[in-house]
């Protein structure tokens, strides 16, 4: 790859000297081997070609063995440079997990610790002209002194997982631009800040203009540098365009340095004008309006990638998130791509900020400045974004500590309290929180307590009474971290009710209701009973004008280490879409009580075979954001509906009906304010006959639009009924002519995986229309079906 820069003031009419930023992502080489020296690596034959981000663990850590990589790897990549002795040179990464070296033709020019967070390294002597060589080691081992803990419920990916850059700048330059704005109104605002000049002079000047979201120059000031430094200050700004969640407005702040009239450099940065506030026991209120924190999580990480995702992909996620109609998000558990917070910013939703103390307690001395300065990182380069409201210190700090006594109280509130003296002294302007360590909840600004209810105890109709409860106790109370986990295309005629009892599925005379303690033990993994426990916090928190909000656990399943006997191994399934981004059927409650785009969907496009005694009638939701809906059955109107937050389920829009055996068809239709009509449709196989004991399975398969095929497993009894009730696990494997989709963590990427209600299926890559494609699938009693496709 041939770079070449001009950034010399020579010749530029402006007598600027130009920054350059560009991706050198493409075309290096990897080489898996953990081995110490750069001069053995470089020895070593067999490197690989690929392109950034990447991670070694994008495969292992899903796939069917126990543990993953954890180790070190190289990078190498050579670039040309016609080198310009008028400016600096330097490496920018958005991240290398966890621990980084840098070298430049052989010699370290820098290191990093932290996987998580950016890092710039000046390269200017150890580059040349012509052909220079880039070394990265990359370390992702075992070491409990740095966060996160291993015994965190993530993986933690090894590799440059984000984007790398070579950039240049003028010797003379500006830098770490960072600004507040404290005060601001409807009719006002101010903004003061800071930026650095390296290597003023005594002429150095700097001129800041501040531009609206239409490009019009609302103000413009110079400012004297003064000790290398200068302070920008706009003080009389009016009638600010405000940033809020509808209307995230962005201004451009360019910043300029003057030398003789000349301009040598200039940098910029998006401005949002805001204020928040969380009352003492009470609401939060954004820009002077209460505004019900409506929030979710996101992992970092995506089928086939795992942390190693692209800029596309990261939007993709955030646009997603703000679809449903969200307008907060915690970045969990540590400070994510800067491609979010530029979306973040962008599209308008609110940020809880994390530092990656996720479990392990208190470490030594190297663990505390390990931890303390990613801390400074983390806010030092996160400053700007008006989306972020929130610093975290940590997730469950406390638990399962990595040094003796590290669990302390006497050891964790002390550290506690000196980086909560730290996040403010960095930024006066934002909130600290943390979640479940209730010693620590008295420091921080913001607490969360753990309520799992309806998941790992209780019941979902507790929440109520929760809340009610932590409201009182605590200042500031944001409730993160609710849900549980729902395996795609699992269904059941009578999920566990709100009360937390097991009911029969109306073939039995007797009722019979048997209470459950925890139902995420018990493996009531179905869509239906995670749609009815979304439905009931949503109707609460929507219901409460008291309350500041909560936050859904988690937007889309995501990889773990500690989970290897869920439905789908190794993947934590708490996800309103799959690892793909595909929605599961509680992306539309959510959906529905937040979003103002009309919808209508009908409860569950993944349930399309079901059955019941003649003449029982079943229940139907439909999820809508319209006021009124009408739905239909094969053609007839069974009714309209008037939507009523207040009601459960489905807000009201829940009928009862009865289907015909055979193919029956609904058809959902809501009318928008406008007086236009969304609509949605299913259709239904229902069936009079139960079926009896699974007796074997069954292999199909389908020609996908992509070239590949879906297999699909089908439970039966010993009537060919497809076995509605069989949820046993089973196993795929491509015997010839072809290669599985095997580690993706995903509903149809797994060769091992639980059924859903008899069935379950897999991707498969066929190799060649000239040689048969042959696939197996077993389980424990059932010891092998084929199906060959020629």
């Amino acid at each position: 790859m041939f770079l070449s820069f001009s950034c010399s003031s020579d010749g530029n009419t402006n007598g600027i000297s130009e920054r350059t930023k560009t991706n050198i992502n493409q075309n290096w080489q990897y080489l898996e081997k953990d081995i110490e020296t750069i001069s053995d690596a470089l020895a070593m034959k067999n490197w690989q070609a690929i392109n950034l981000p990447h991670s070694w663990n994008s495969l292992d850590a899903t796939d069917l063995k126990p543990g993953y990589r954890r180790t070190g790897s190289w990078y190498k990549k050579e670039i040309d440079i016609s080198k310009n002795s008028k400016v600096i040179y330097e490496l920018y990464f958005e991240g290398v997990n966890i621990t980084s070296e840098i070298f430049v033709n052989g010699d370290k020019v820098g290191s990093h610790i932290g996987g998580y967070i950016g890092f710039t390294i000046d390269v200017s002597s150890a580059l040349k002209n012509g052909t220079n060589e880039i070394v990265v080691r990359a370390d992702n081992s075992y070491d409990p002194e740095i966060i996160p803990s291993q015994k965190s419920d993530f993986f933690i990916f090894g590799g440059i997982t984000r984007d790398v850059f070579l950039q240049t700048k003028p010797k003379t330059h500006l830098a770490n631009l960072k600004y507040t704005t404290p005060k601001v109104s409807n009719e006002k605002a101010t903004l003061t800040g800071t930026v650095a000049v390296v290597n003023a002079n005594k002429s150095s000047k700097v001129k800041a203009v501040l531009i609206d979201n239409e490009g019009k120059k609302v103000v413009e000031k110079e400012f004297s540098v003064d000790d290398h430094l200068a302070k920008i200050n706009f003080d009389n700004i009016n009638n600010p365009k405000l940033w809020d969640t509808d209307n995230p407005n962005l201004y451009t702040i360019e910043v300029s340095l003057l030398s003789e009239e000349k301009t040598i450099d200039q940098i910029s940065d998006k401005v949002g004008f805001r204020w928040f506030e969380f009352k003492e026991y009470g609401a939060f209120f954004l820009n002077g309006k209460r505004l019900l924190l409506r929030g979710t999580h996101r992992h970092e990480e995506h089928a086939g990638v795992g942390a190693a995702m692209s800029n596309e992909q990261h939007r993709a996620d955030i646009e997603l998130i703000k679809e449903m109609g969200t307008n907060f998000v915690r970045l969990a558990h540590y400070p994510q791509d800067p491609e979010v917070y530029k979306a973040c910013d962008e599209l308008g939703l609110l940020v809880w900020d994390e530092l990656p103390w996720c479990r392990g307690g208190v470490g030594n001395d190297n663990w505390k400045e390990n931890t303390k300065n990613m801390l400074t990182e983390i806010i030092e380069q996160n400053y700007n974004h008006p989306s972020i409201v929130i610093w975290s210190l940590g997730n469950e700090m406390y638990w399962l500590p990595d040094f003796e006594n590290g669990g302390k109280e006497e050891n964790m509130k002390p550290f506690l309290s000196e980086i909560n003296d730290l996040a403010h002294k960095l930024d006066p302007t934002r909130k600290t929180a943390i979640r479940k360590y209730y010693e620590g909840a008295a420091i921080v600004d913001v607490f969360s307590p753990s309520i799992w209810s309806g998941w790992y105890s209780g019941s979902y109709k507790s929440y109520q009474k929760a809340i009610d409860q932590y409201k009182k106790q605590y200042k500031s109370f944001l409730h993160a971290e609710y849900g549980g986990s729902s395996h795609v295309g699992r269904h059941t005629e009578n999920p566990i009710t709100g009360e937390g009892k097991i009911q029969v599925d109306g073939w039995e005379e007797a009722i019979v209701q048997t209470d459950v303690a925890n139902i995420a033990q018990i493996g009531d993994w179905s869509e239906n009973y995670i749609v009815d426990l979304f439905d009931w916090h949503l109707r609460i928190s929507e219901n409460d004008d008291t309350f500041v909000g909560n936050i859904q656990w988690a937007f889309k399943d995501f990889g773990t280490p500690l989970r290897p006997e869920n439905a789908i191994p190794y993947m934590n399934q708490k996800g309103l879409v799959d690892r793909a981004g595909h929605k599961k059927d509680a992306f539309y409650v959510f959906k529905s009580y937040w979003s103002k785009d009309p919808f209508t969907y009908i409860e569950s496009h993944t349930w399309t075979d079901r059955q019941g005694p003649k003449g029982l009638a079943r229940d139907i939701s439909v999820y809508s954001n319209c006021q009124e809906v009408e739905l239909f059955l094969n053609g007839k109107s069974v009714g309209t509906k008037t939507r009523n937050i207040k009601e459960f389920p489905a807000a009201g829009l829940n009928w009862n009906l009865q289907f015909k055996e055979g193919e029956n068809t609904l058809v959902s239709k809501g009318k928008t304010a406008n007086g236009k009509t969304v609509s949605d449709e299913l259709k239904i196989n229902y069936r009079f006959t139960k079926n009896g004991k699974a007796k074997g399975l069954k292999l199909t398969y389908e020609k996908l639009e992509n070239g590949n095929y879906l297999i699909t497993a089908i439970a039966k009894d010993a009537n060919g009924l497809r076995c509605l009730d069989y949820e046993d696990r089973v196993y795929f494997q491509c015997m010839s002519g072809g290669e599985t989709f095997k580690r993706l963590g995903t509903p149809t990427g797994s060769e091992s995986i639980e059924m859903a209600n008899g069935k379950a299926s897999i991707e498969v890559k066929r190799n060649s229309i000239d040689t048969p494609l042959v696939m197996m699938v077993l389980n424990q009693s059932f010891k092998g079906t084929y199906l060959t496709i020629e």
